[in-house]
């Protein structure tokens, strides 16, 4: 008999803290085969709170171990949003000539009558494990910004120098350093351009090949953007793309336009680990699976916060354009179990399949032909007789939607129950479609990742039905896989 204690909403596949509050993912690196996860956590509560880095590693970033709290507050403030780095070369000078890890932080202090933030460092001689303070913190000091957070760096090889990014109020503003502890201003960049519906935070620059071509580079800035009470959609994130000199950000023509990382509501905060190998080559993201909006009040108990999937970032060509594009990492294949396969075009034939299907974490993989009189269709997941989370594409609207109005607890928030969409081009001649649903998420990867809708849902433990739909028409050439995950 199994002693395993099933929380209610934990997921199963996704990271979430063992027990209290959890945000931002912070300091992501790979150093000797580890995968590092910092996260904004409050041990002491399950509401935001007193910031320290929480501390997880995994080897192959879809089971997690977690370890002690690597950064608690101090007299200088509280541990907010930052970034971690290998220093290969010793540019610090704390390793004796070996390689380390490098923390690079806000320190918080709230404590007199305004808001301070600085930026400071802290190192490690043992794989992250236990964490020394830099004695000469804080590095960075601001006495014109109010919010000046969220330092990410990133070794600059063109010009052999450390480079940060640095969200500043409704801009981000960039320094280089030689050795992490003294840092010189080198550019701005944000005004006019973008959404600055809210505060800016946790930004990431970074290159990325454009279809697979290392000779054709562009330049990545990700922007979030903190929730304000008049913007119902809460806290997201934006891209840009350009170029970038190892001092400043230019952006591309295709950046005037505001474009959206994620187009559901729980994808915040979300940046790329460093130090990934050479041989492997990949940019790999992850972002806090919540939104500001309702953030404290998400009905789990004990614990609060999870993260997306693990994913990998691309750049590639639609419609004469670079966009950048998400997929699960690979490693999501690994704890795949095969449940079925199937393709014809009867809907009623598919849904025979599907109605003995009791599924709790699975993952459907499925291509659809658009033909005419289809109105819209899609996947009714976690469903019972009361509840259903709907994902789909209308195409009389041309859009990807997910819709939770009906997903299970949804009550604790104005804001949460709703239909979020994304515009894909009505001129699709097929639709691949992508969900990866667990106890307390859909991770919707329309187009091989064009469009991607996540967004939490909090369904019964008894609701696990699956069916499909398809308005306008009773038949549809489909080819559908699901794994149990």
């Amino acid at each position: 008999m199994s002693t395993v204690k099933v929380e209610k909403y934990r997921p199963k596949f996704h990271f979430s803290p063992t027990e209290k509050w959890m945000n931002d993912p912070n300091g992501l690196v790979y150093f000797n085969g580890e995968y590092h996860l910092f996260y904004q956590h409050h041990p002491y509560g399950t509401e935001m709170g007193s910031m320290h880095w929480g501390h997880a590693v995994s080897r192959d970033l879809m089971t997690w171990e977690q370890l002690p709290v690597a950064l608690a507050p101090d007299e200088k403030g509280m541990i907010f949003s930052g970034s971690a780095v290998v220093d290969w070369n010793d540019t610090t000078g704390f390793f004796g000539g070996k390689p380390g890890l490098i923390a690079i932080f806000t320190h918080h202090n709230d404590s007199g009558l305004t808001q301070k933030q600085t930026q400071s460092i802290a190192y490690s001689k043992d794989s992250g494990r236990t964490w020394i303070k830099y004695e000469g913190n804080p590095v960075i000091t601001s006495d014109i910004y109010r919010d000046f957070r969220d330092p990410k760096v990133f070794w600059h090889e063109e010009t052999k120098r450390w480079v940060m990014v640095l969200a500043c109020g409704q801009t981000v503003c960039l320094y280089h350093s030689p050795n992490l502890r003294e840092w010189t201003f080198d550019s701005e960049f944000g005004e006019g351009i973008g959404s600055h519906d809210g505060v800016w935070e946790c930004p990431d620059l970074f290159a990325l090949p454009v279809d697979g071509d290392r000779t054709k580079l562009k330049w990545v800035l990700l922007v979030s953007i903190g929730a304000e009470p008049d913007i119902k959609e809460g806290s997201r994130t934006q891209y840009f793309t350009g170029h970038f000199d190892g001092r400043t950000f230019v952006p591309d023509e295709a950046s005037q336009t505001i474009r959206w990382l994620d187009y559901g509501r729980d994808n915040y905060a979300g940046v790329c680990w460093s130090d990934i190998p050479e041989e492997d080559g990949r940019r790999i993201y992850i972002g806090w699976m919540s939104n500001w909006k309702y953030s404290n009040k998400t009905p789990t108990e004990g614990w609060r916060g999870a993260m997306t999937i693990p994913r990998e970032l691309t750049l590639e060509s639609r419609n004469g354009e670079a966009v950048l594009i998400q997929r699960p990492v690979l490693e999501l294949e690994k704890i795949r179990t095969p449940l079925l396969e199937v393709e014809g075009e009867a809907v009623n034939e598919l849904n025979l399949i599907l109605k003995d299907q009791q599924l709790e974490t699975y993952e459907i993989v499925a291509e659809f032909e658009l033909a005419q009189g289809i109105d819209s269709f899609g996947f009714k997941l976690r469903t019972s007789e009361r509840e259903e989370t709907v994902a789909g594409y209308s195409v009389k609207d041309s859009v990807v939607f997910v819709n939770r109005t009906r997903s299970g607890v949804v009550d604790f928030h104005k804001n949460f129950a709703g239909i979020h969409q994304a515009i894909l081009p009505s001129d699709l001649q097929c639709l691949q479609l992508r969900l990866i649903v667990d106890r307390s998420s859909v991770e919707v990867f329309a187009d091989d990742g064009l469009v991607v809708i996540t967004d939490l849902i909090f369904p019964s433990s008894s609701s696990l039905g699956l069916s499909f739909f398809c308005n306008g028409k009773n038949e549809i050439p489909y080819q559908v896989r699901i794994y149990q995950l």
